[in-house]
């Protein structure tokens, strides 16, 4: 991976407003805030190289790279991208919870995770209104207070970075796609460093078509719902297109076509779905109200799911076959989708100086 400061950064990433917010480059330096789901430079910088460089997903990302740190082979483009599992799962006995989405996967295996010392930290995020808000939690107990879908862009890795500075050296972190390979690349070492050990122990990725621009979603629900009356959101399967809004006073459904007009424009260049560089994904099953898909990928990842089976905090299902086949397509599609507008652009194997989004084996792109 070529690796350059905050100045490429700025004209790459958040000039062109590829920018997603993921907070892979705060709280590294004093040069880098979030503010309202958005990330600004405050102060230039002249280093040649940089970790905000280094970690953003948007920028310079050599998919094989970073594919042979974490799994030990070159970048799969299957729609689902390397895993050892696909089954469906939900929270056991020992987890359920009331404020969990779907089947409360992810709530029970971080739980566990914490509960068996599998993490001395967990980076999750919370929510403030409709803003995202991460946070570094270490008691098990306080996991279920950040369950239920955000929507909105999060600066979570910015929380991993303070978890970091703080010491600890197991984090378990959960993760959109986006944030998911910046964590891949921080766990790759690209600055080369000789002391250089991976922090994370768990990353559990989150499945995600889009995300929304926190200040264009707040306008499109001023006037519709109290937003400090807001309790959970949720995205029915189709045929519905409509997000519900769960308040004190009801439910307010927003059709999809609507919410659709805030997302930002770098989610129409992510390829990922369903967080491939993690150790476990996590998702909705379609028509299966209550469940999860889990995608396995990594040992470590098995090894932690297993375990949560065996304890009682997890549940596992074999996944139907149409419901495999569908998500398999709907994650494709997306992966065709970001790859040829990115090639379209010239921003996917760029020549002559020219820095790319992405960079895989050309023969990846044959028929996108």
């Amino acid at each position: 991976m070529k690796v350059l400061g905050s100045r490429e950064l700025l004209a790459d990433v958040l000039a062109k407003e590829l920018c997603i917010g993921c907070g892979a480059c705060v709280s590294l330096c004093p040069y880098f805030r979030s503010y309202n789901g958005k990330t600004a430079m405050l102060f230039p910088c002249t280093q040649e190289q940089g970790r905000c460089f280094a970690y953003c997903p948007k920028v310079e990302v050599d998919l094989d790279e970073v594919s042979g740190k974490i799994f030990g082979a070159p970048y799969s483009m299957e729609p689902l991208g390397r895993s050892l599992s696909v089954m469906m799962s939900r929270a056991g006995k020992k987890a359920a919870g009331d404020n969990c989405q779907s089947g409360g996967t992810v709530t029970a295996l971080m739980t566990y995770a914490l509960s068996n010392k599998l993490c001395d930290a967990a980076v999750l995020t919370g929510r403030e209104g409709l803003n995202a808000v991460p946070a570094i939690v270490t008691d098990p107990g306080e996991v279920k207070n950040y369950a239920s879908s955000k929507y909105t862009s999060a600066p979570t890795l910015e929380a991993f970075n303070r978890a970091v500075e703080r010491g600890f050296t197991r984090i378990g972190v959960v993760a959109t796609p986006c944030q998911v390979l910046a964590l891949a690349q921080m766990r790759s070492n690209p600055l080369a460093k000789k002391d250089f050990t991976d922090p994370t122990s768990l990353v559990v990725g989150l499945f995600c078509t889009w995300s929304l621009d926190y200040r264009a979603f707040r306008r499109l629900l001023e006037g519709r719902v109290d937003i400090k009356d807001i309790k959970k959101f949720d995205i029915p399967p189709p045929p519905a297109e409509v997000m519900e809004i769960y308040t004190d006073r009801g439910t307010v459904e927003i059709p999809l076509a609507e919410v659709r007009s805030t997302v930002p424009n770098s989610c129409d260049y992510c390829f990922d779905m369903t967080s491939e560089f993690a150790d476990v994904s996590v998702g909705v099953v379609e028509g299966r109200s209550g469940m999860n898909t889990i995608v396995v990928r990594t040992e470590r990842g098995r090894a932690a799911v297993d375990a949560a089976v065996k304890a009682g905090f997890l549940e596992l299902e074999d996944m139907p076959a149409d419901n495999l086949a569908r998500l398999r397509t709907a994650a494709g599609n997306k992966k065709k989708r970001a790859l040829k507008k990115a090639a379209g652009e010239g921003i996917i194997n760029t020549a002559d100086g020219r820095r790319s989004l992405i960079r895989l084996e050309p023969k990846n792109l044959a028929g996108i």
